[in-house]
């Protein structure tokens, strides 16, 4: 005990007998920086997923200069719900089991307009929650390939430049409605987890350039 006790007096002797040691100074030498660094960029990848995880809407085409209302609505402000999208579907129950339970519909953005008295367009956006292993949007795209070519309908089809397999399809034999002859055209291609719908319709026939074009600006877009 007196051996711990005498030790911890010379201790205190020792640093009794030494100049104080002088602290580091708070401030600290400002670092040059170099001239033009600055963030990393964000990878192409990133930079897409900012722009599809935002306002959906913003992505669709705008509505020509001196383009009208569409004939009808489209969804609510832009969307469109679930039960709104499985509603285009020939078979709309099975078709809203399929998008939750396999499909993992995640939302779905439209828009329409009118040029002219009778040529109308429709766009749609339809995005998945898919993982990196998935392609639900892919797959969406491959069934509108199917249905847009069968049928009796004499199609004509063409591959969307820039878009890996999107396709345009033009319907030569017109369908008739209230004593009137209505010619279609559509579209439908994919990019990550968005799939693409494009719904033409007009009283007279459809040129491929303006399916096309449509398509091509859309996906430009995404």
């Amino acid at each position: 005990m007196l051996g711990i006790v005498a030790g911890t007096c010379v201790g205190y002797l020792v640093q009794a007998d030494r100049s104080p040691t002088a602290l580091p100074s708070l401030s600290q030498a400002s670092v040059a920086q170099a001239k033009g660094a600055g963030p990393e960029p964000l990878s192409a990848a990133e930079d897409r997923k900012v722009k599809v995880d935002g306002d959906l809407r913003k992505l669709l085409l705008k509505k020509p200069s001196g383009a009208r209302k569409g004939l009808y609505t489209v969804g609510t402000d832009g969307w469109m719900s679930l039960t709104e999208y499985a509603e285009t579907f020939d078979k709309p129950a099975g078709a809203f089991r399929t998008l939750i339970a396999e499909d993992d519909f995640r939302r779905a953005a439209a828009t329409t307009w009118r040029e002219g008295s009778t040529f109308s367009v429709e766009i749609r956006l339809i995005q998945y929650r898919q993982a990196e292993t998935s392609s639900t949007a892919e797959d969406a795209a491959a069934d509108a390939y199917y249905w847009a070519d069968s049928g009796a309908r004499d199609t004509a089809s063409w591959p969307i430049p820039g878009t890996g397999d999107g396709m345009a399809y033009v319907h030569h034999k017109p369908e008739s409605g209230y004593g009137v002859s209505v010619y279609s055209a559509e579209a439908h291609a994919w990019r990550g987890d968005i799939a693409m719908e494009i719904w033409i319709s007009d009283t007279k026939p459809i040129s491929r350039t303006k399916v096309l074009d449509l398509a091509k600006r859309q996906m430009e877009r995404l």
